[in-house]
């Protein structure tokens, strides 16, 4: 296994186990002996395979959905694409390097595969918190300002999205940290336990970059939304039946965006709390068996967020029914045109309270849209909007889904 340390600036390979060789490796010292019986290597080789083929078919399957189906192209769909492309790679990439080592009973890749290996693995995780994180705020934008993001906002967040975790996934190789081979001897990741000052202020910044600010982020916009639609509960003027259909939709994306970042944290946080002991010293407490179940629940993560869209997303079903050359009887009756001539006369439903100095929310219905008009006259009304076009106005129009 990979023995050295830090200090002495020297590391080998110590040939024994199933690694072999003599090549130079990373820094980290490592027990020379598996730490898992020949069986147990077969069981997580069994149950890595699992998750990578799981994790491989159902992101690449949302992936397809997307590209064969209009009516999924939308800028919340592209943000959960991000995330499949993500977990898409992880079980590609992330489970091979730990999958061929269960078959050989030990780590058998050199400093490159072990660099490699951390490297995806720190981006891919900080890539799908990173998006949950916009996806949280894409709906704050949503259900509590009433604005639509578009795809070029959609696009930009994902790009700034990969740079931000390229930069931190790239820092250890550019000598701020490193990765080294974990306690189960499966995967690299960053070395949580180094004592050094250029050590311990890059996890620092890690975890306050990649983890407290984005959960911080995330619990003040779901804060905001729960507010916001406890709010709408108590307007009794919600009788038309397409405002209550669009709203009920927004809330829906909501609870299940709020689904995916619970679950995600759910399967993170053994690893997580494995990471703050070993930061704080306490690392005597996290064996092999301990690290190695956080690593798998880790891992596992890519498997679920297909299962959330089939599930929650209506369109994703119809899609894969579809995919499948099954249609909906639903989906096969004509939309019948309204008569020409024949427009319902635009009235307003809902008005917010007064917040302070901020300007009142109005929410109008015709035939065609739902329109939020945000403005401080309070006998302005839709049809007014388009006569005062020199008014200080924002009017958004929203399509019923």
């Amino acid at each position: 296994m990979w023995s050295g340390n830090r200090s002495g600036g020297a590391s080998s390979w110590d040939g024994g186990g199933a690694a072999g060789g003599g090549s130079p490796g990373p820094a980290g010292p490592l027990s020379r002996a598996p730490p898992f019986s020949p069986g147990t290597y077969e069981r997580l080789a069994l149950l890595l395979g699992g998750v990578g083929l799981l994790g491989a078919g159902g992101n690449l399957l949302v992936l397809i959905l997307y590209s064969k189906a209009r009516r999924l192209r939308t800028p919340t769909h592209l943000l959960l694409v991000n995330i499949s492309l993500s977990d898409l790679l992880v079980s590609l990439l992330g489970v091979t390097f730990a999958f061929v080592s269960c078959l050989r009973n030990g780590w058998v890749w050199d400093a490159a595969g072990c660099a490699w290996d951390g490297f995806s693995r720190n981006l891919f995780g900080i890539v799908s918190i990173a998006t949950l994180t916009v996806l949280a705020y894409e709906r704050y934008v949503r259900v509590v300002r009433a604005r639509a993001v578009s795809f070029p906002w959609a696009w930009r967040a994902i790009t700034y999205i990969w740079l931000y975790s390229l930069a931190w996934s790239g820092a250890p190789l550019l000598g701020w940290n490193r990765y080294i081979l974990d306690i189960h001897g499966l995967g690299c990741a960053v070395d949580w336990k180094s004592k050094d000052a250029n050590d311990a202020s890059f996890v620092l910044f890690l975890l306050l970059g990649c983890l407290v600010a984005p959960v911080g982020v995330m619990a003040h916009c779901y804060g905001h939304i729960l507010y916001s639609v406890r709010r709408l509960r108590c307007v009794e003027d919600l009788q038309t039946i397409q405002v209550i259909k669009i709203l009920k939709y927004e809330k829906k994306v909501a609870k299940m965006c709020f689904l995916m970042i619970f679950t995600f944290l759910t399967f993170w946080m053994p690893y997580i709390v494995t990471c703050f002991l070993v930061v704080n010293g306490y690392g005597h407490l996290v064996t092999p068996t301990v690290s190695v179940i956080s690593y798998l629940f880790a891992k596992s993560s890519s498997v679920y967020n297909p299962v959330i869209y089939f599930f929650m997303i209506r369109k994703f079903r119809r899609s894969l029914l579809q995919l499948l050359c099954f249609r909906l009887l639903r989906c096969q009756r004509p939309v019948e045109d309204p008569p020409a001539g024949s427009e319902m006369r635009t009235r307003p439903i809902v008005v917010s309270q007064k917040d302070g100095d901020r300007p009142k929310k109005k929410v109008t219905f015709n035939s065609s849209s739902i329109i939020f008009i945000i403005t401080t006259d309070e006998s302005l009304s839709a049809e007014d909007s388009d006569k005062t076009r020199g008014s200080k106005i924002d009017v958004i129009q929203v399509r019923p889904l």
